[in-house]
């Protein structure tokens, strides 16, 4: 299935956000919660409050989606929201819903990742 992608206009910027974002490199699955289309992607980024992905087909601004990250042999799993969607296919995800398991493994590799600057 194609999808629309409606990215942001050259002039807007990335939301403010609200945790420092560190370089990350995983496999992540995304699902469309409503559409049910799935891609599997590369994040670059992550947060205590979401993840920079680069996709080949970004969804839109606004798409809510359940993330799966494969890293280091733990997988995280939350439901989050297609901030913003850039042109060049980086899409920028909130998360919104983190189980408790799930919030531990991405303190993990956040702690992980302020180790290796």
């Amino acid at each position: 299935m194609e999808q629309l992608v409606k990215p942001l206009p050259e002039t807007q910027q990335r939301p403010v956000r609200r945790a420092r974002r560190y370089p990350f490199a995983a496999g992540v699955d995304l699902t469309d919660l409503q559409s049910e289309i799935h891609i599997q992607e590369r994040a670059i980024e992550l947060s205590l409050y979401g993840c920079g992905v680069v996709a080949t087909n970004p969804f839109s601004a606004g798409t809510r989606v359940q993330i799966r990250i494969a890293h280091g042999g733990d997988n995280f799993v939350a439901l989050g929201r297609v901030i913003y969607a850039l042109g060049d296919g980086e899409m920028g995800i909130a998360f919104t819903r983190v189980e408790q398991n799930n919030q531990i493994i991405l303190e993990k590799w956040i702690s992980e990742q302020r180790g290796h600057r």
